[in-house]
């Protein structure tokens, strides 16, 4: 389950301090996986762009389900894992 995002850093337009890339699967590199496919660097950036509280999760795996991307269309994820093991040095991991 993704950490809950305090209200404060989803208003103001906070920014990483560090990024480095993820060395193995976890539930958190999946979803970071499924915002950077979007086009967001993770659920911080989504909620500030989108003015969202709220990110559509499955309730079974705890995985992002649905993102809107900037242009507004949908992606939609399966429940089970989409980010495979070649694609794991790919997501950024971002440190606040």
């Amino acid at each position: 389950k993704m950490p809950e995002v305090s209200e404060i850093m989803t208003k103001a337009d906070i920014k990483p301090k560090s990024m480095h890339r993820a060395k193995i699967w976890s539930d958190d590199v999946e979803n970071l996986y499924r915002f950077q496919q979007a086009g967001y660097r993770d659920e911080v950036e989504y909620k500030q762009v989108k003015q969202v509280d709220e990110v559509e999760c499955w309730p079974e795996t705890g995985f992002v389900k649905k993102l809107q991307r900037r242009d507004n269309t949908f992606y939609y994820y399966n429940r089970q894992r989409e980010c495979e093991d070649k694609d794991v040095h790919k997501v950024k991991v971002y440190v606040y």
